[in-house]
């Protein structure tokens, strides 16, 4: 689901997904509001978005009605001035912190928590809304 769809090819691509048991939908942020899919367990964000609040979104399609999901956002040092929001959302959340993204944060400037807001770190994130620990990672590639 992209952009350059209409909303009718959009919502043929949705239907089918709905009834697929492949389970995998590529999308862009046209996807990361207003979709109603359930048992949605990842999320892949390739890219992270130009806002923490877009982030929040993204994710949003996975963990819902007390299901649990993960999320995994590459995060790389181009988005370090988005560093101290990330630091936030996922404190907000309850989520432990990575101590790297930390580091981060402390280095690059950004948002002090606003919600706002082809290098080496991939930056993992389990997102669980069932009552577990969630774990971040950064892993250098």
């Amino acid at each position: 689901i992209h952009g350059d769809k209409n909303q009718s090819e959009r919502d043929y691509v949705l239907r089918e997904f709905r009834k697929s048991s492949a389970g995998i939908l590529v999308a862009t942020d046209v996807a990361a509001r207003g979709l109603d899919v359930d048992d949605v367990k990842y999320v892949i964000n390739y890219d992270y978005p130009n806002s923490s609040e877009d982030y929040i979104h993204r994710i949003g399609r996975t963990g819902r009605s007390d299901q649990t999901g993960t999320a995994y956002t590459f995060f790389t040092q181009n988005n370090s001035r988005q560093a101290k929001d990330l630091v936030n959302v996922l404190q907000e959340a309850r989520q432990e912190v990575d101590p790297e993204l930390n580091r981060m944060a402390m280095r690059g400037g950004g948002g002090g928590g606003n919600w706002r807001g082809n290098n080496k770190w991939g930056y993992q994130r389990n997102r669980n809304f069932g009552g577990s620990n969630s774990h971040n990672k950064f892993n250098d590639y």
